[in-house]
């Protein structure tokens, strides 16, 4: 995932498809609001999430190889859009089936999932690291490596134990195959704070992997994927002290404090210096581990075990679907706003986001009521 989405932006200025960056991210978005869903849903009753992840790890492999020719030989730009979203439709439910795949094999979700998911994160840094030691930020070698890791995932999971769905003697529906019954868990309030708010977070997040990049040019630094791999060093270090910090603190100030952080961030990178901007992306981990990962342990603790793989692909429909469609087209947008003669205004395009993400903070804290004992609350 980070050799796609870290260099995406650079590779598509690179080859002439500048005007297409917010509409590739927004692919994964759409993608979002019905991939996760409706595999989510397989997985919980039909062929299991290990068995389901492999087919999806496979045609990821073979669309990101697609897109990234189409990119690499700049076909019709029409056409070029309609591979990256093939694409999304094929990765977007990778990563609620893996952590539901995760979840099923731990003995203490709160206590081992911190230290597992670092895993992941440290993945991600080092397809960062993979690209710019390629000198491949703008280049379509970037796309290849990461189709050739993704037939590596398809491979792996045959190492992995099969993960059975539960058994069902009632009749499904077709709602139910489409997994939108699992929009009955906003029905409890706690639950449709977490989600809503997740959603929300996600519009102002979704600057963050498109513009980042393209700030840190501006201010003459190339490799960017490699100085973006700066937020997973901080993000590793909040899930291995997750945990202890699961044991001491309200949920709703987990939840809080990532949202406060990521306040901080945007204002530091509002100051439009190198030693700021870097600051920021350094932050990037505590905000995102505190909120997301803090998330994903919530539903894997308050929801029954049979909708616990519709409830993942629920959140990733919340933040990567609705928070992130909006957000990336919104944020795109504002992008525009705040250029002018080719230079933008940094400073005002990060300290309106950060404000955004404040008013966020204020409706969760007025909104959550939490319940009392450790991870209910």
């Amino acid at each position: 995932m980070g050799i796609w989405f870290v260099p995406l932006s650079r590779v598509l200025d690179e080859h002439g498809l500048a005007a297409l960056k917010p509409y590739a991210f927004a692919t994964a978005a759409l993608a979002a609001l019905v991939s996760p869903l409706l595999f989510g849903a397989m997985a919980d009753r039909h062929a299991g999430p290990v068995q389901v992840l492999r087919g999806l790890a496979v045609a990821t492999a073979l669309a990101m190889g697609l897109a990234t020719s189409a990119i690499q030989h700049r076909w019709p730009p029409g056409l070029v859009l309609a591979l990256i979203q093939l694409h999304a439709l094929c990765s977007a439910p990778t990563w609620s089936l893996s952590t539901t795949i995760v979840f099923s094999r731990l003995q203490d979700a709160r206590r081992e999932f911190g230290s597992v998911r670092a895993m992941g994160t440290l993945g991600w840094m080092l397809g960062c690291l993979l690209v710019s030691a390629l000198n491949a930020d703008t280049s379509a070698v970037a796309g290849y490596a990461g189709a050739a890791t993704w037939v590596a995932v398809a491979g792996f999971t045959l190492l992995l134990p099969n993960v059975s769905p539960p058994r069902t003697e009632t009749r499904v529906t077709l709602r139910q195959r489409l997994g939108l019954d699992a929009l009955t868990l906003l029905r409890q309030r706690d639950h449709r704070v977490v989600f809503v708010t997740a959603a929300l977070f996600s519009i102002p997040l979704a600057a963050f992997y498109p513009f980042t990049p393209l700030h840190l040019r501006s201010l003459g630094l190339e490799r960017t994927s490699a100085w973006m791999s700066l937020g997973q060093i901080t993000e590793i270090l909040t899930m291995v002290a997750l945990p202890a910090v699961l044991g001491r603190w309200r949920l709703k100030w987990i939840f809080g404090t990532g949202l406060a952080v990521t306040v901080l961030r945007f204002g530091l990178c509002s100051v439009d210096t190198v030693p700021a901007v870097l600051t920021g992306i350094f932050l990037h981990g505590f905000s995102f581990t505190l909120f997301y990962i803090t998330a994903q342990i919530y539903l894997e603790h308050r929801i029954d075990t049979g909708w616990r793989g519709r409830a993942q692909a629920l959140m990733y429909f919340m933040n990567g679907g609705v928070g992130n469609l909006l957000g990336y087209l919104g944020t795109g947008w504002w992008l525009e706003a705040c250029t002018h003669s080719f230079l933008t205004d940094w400073p005002r395009f990060w300290s309106w986001l950060a404000a955004g993400v404040a008013l966020v903070l204020g409706f969760f804290i007025v909104a959550y009521r939490g319940q009392h004992g450790h991870l209910s609350r």
